[in-house]
């Protein structure tokens, strides 16, 4: 089963509303992160994408993540709960609730109208290049899955 399709502006619309239904209070089902670490950490994709903070893997941490993670990552295969993350993506500390919600949304809002053909063949950070569904499955689960650690 294919997964809804994030680059449609339906799909992100109905991402950011779950987003904007958040509070600075909402509590977690699961996992140790509060609210708005987890905004924090959502973003920390579209960092590797659009921002310039992140190093590329070496080689031999690059043949790793594209041999034993990419698949993990790209596939329909929802994640497990708890899941371990990579050190990238941990944030420590409290963030701006606020702050953190509006640079999410704004990183959705400039992926789906940057479009597929934008990201089709596109070079991941860690995992080389992949295809408008790598990238799809790769931004809409990880969103789905955090925005289900807070109930929305």
């Amino acid at each position: 089963m294919a997964l809804p399709n994030i680059f449609s502006k339906p799909v992100s619309d109905q991402l950011i509303g779950r987003i904007e239904a958040l509070n600075p209070s909402s509590p977690a089902l699961w996992g140790k992160m509060g609210v708005s670490q987890m905004l924090a950490h959502s973003s920390v994709m579209y960092e590797m994408v659009f921002e310039n903070k992140h190093a590329k893997p070496n080689f031999f941490m690059s043949l790793i993540l594209k041999s034993f993670v990419k698949n993990m990552v790209v596939s329909e295969k929802p994640y497990k709960r708890n899941s371990q993350t990579a050190p990238a993506f941990v944030i420590k500390g409290d963030r701006d609730f606020e702050a953190e919600k509006k640079r999410l949304i704004a990183y959705i809002s400039k992926s789906q109208q940057l479009g597929e053909k934008h990201f089709d063949q596109k070079e991941s950070l860690s995992f080389g290049k992949l295809s408008t569904i790598e990238w799809n499955n790769m931004f809409y689960k990880h969103l789905d899955h955090h925005l289900q650690q807070f109930g929305v």
